[in-house]
């Protein structure tokens, strides 16, 4: 039993994508238990923000995918006490705990990103990032729980609406106005496209060689914010209408929006290259092919599309 919790999130239900694609035995978990879902796949209602909660979540699974999250303005308090229910309830069932996890525990970085940079991170954000990763993976060493994590930089794809690269990029080309692109246009960024850092996630669920350690999942080449936008408007057949949220922008907006507000502590993710290496992995499990960005964009306008027409 593959249980995968936050599936009503962007990388949940893409998570349960790929198991249902692998032919395996899935339970979906979200807080209402009304999730759509393909066929054969059980669908649960608990609030994994408590240990009781999350042990009835994980009951019977051999692998544990912690897709969960709180809100963004949420995280500094919410978020480790969150993974912390996981970690028992995935403990409970003596299952596997594969999480899905970010970059923000490294903070400001000069070349591209390694599993065994430092957690260097000052800001709340990262602070809480890096003790929710080190509190895992002291939990695997003192035997708790298996535990692997797998790292992905921003994504895009299907489903993915609360990301820079979601409904500000997606939604606003598809409606005639101005995509724009948090930071610098001009910066090399790497954006993981969600179907495939979902591979990815299922690949450290099932191979005994990631317990232990966090892991870069592979993404397509890294590209500009600027080249991005190219091909969003390219692949849509639109005008290009596109424009940066610089520094100054964000302040302002942040006035109004906590969420934009926040950004303003990892803005160094935005002003200067923010590139993953991966290379460990592919030594590890072998290549994982990646989608070409023009093929990963077509299918997540073709899902805007249709979002936008409901």
């Amino acid at each position: 039993m593959h249980v995968v919790l936050g599936a009503g999130g962007a990388v949940g239900r893409t998570v349960v994508e790929e198991l249902v694609a692998r032919g395996r035995r899935v339970r979906a978990v979200n807080r209402s238990g009304r999730l759509p879902v393909p066929d054969g796949v059980e669908v649960m209602g608990s609030d994994v923000t408590s240990a009781d909660g999350a042990t009835a979540a994980c009951a019977g699974a051999g692998v544990v995918y912690h897709c969960a999250a709180p809100a963004y303005d949420r995280w500094v308090n919410e978020f480790a006490a969150m993974t912390e229910a996981v970690r028992k309830g995935a403990a409970a069932a003596a299952a596997k705990l594969v999480f899905a996890d970010n970059l923000y525990m490294y903070g400001p970085v000069t070349t591209p990103m390694t599993e065994g940079m430092p957690d260097a991170a000052r800001n709340p954000r990262g602070r809480v990032r890096a003790e929710m990763a080190r509190s895992l993976l002291a939990a695997h060493r003192a035997g708790d729980v298996r535990v692997a994590l797998g790292r992905a930089s921003d994504y895009y794809g299907p489903g993915g609406t609360n990301s820079i690269a979601g409904t500000n990029v997606f939604a606003a080309a598809l409606r005639g106005k101005v995509a724009r692109w948090v930071g610098d246009l001009d910066q090399p960024h790497s954006l993981s496209y969600l179907p495939d850092f979902a591979k990815g996630l299922v690949t450290l669920g099932e191979d005994a060689r990631a317990d232990g350690l966090a892991w870069h999942i592979p993404a397509s080449a890294p590209l500009t914010g600027r080249q991005f936008l190219e091909i969003v408007f390219a692949q849509a057949g639109l005008p290009e209408k596109y424009a940066a949220v610089g520094r100054t922008m964000q302040r302002s907006l942040g006035l109004v929006n906590p969420t934009v507000r926040a950004l303003g502590e990892t803005w160094y993710q935005r002003d200067r290259p923010f590139v993953t290496d991966a290379t460990k992995f592919t030594d590890t499990f072998g290549p994982l092919p990646t989608t070409p960005h023009p093929q990963a964009v077509d299918a997540t306008l073709a899902w805007f599309r249709t979002t936008l027409n409901r």
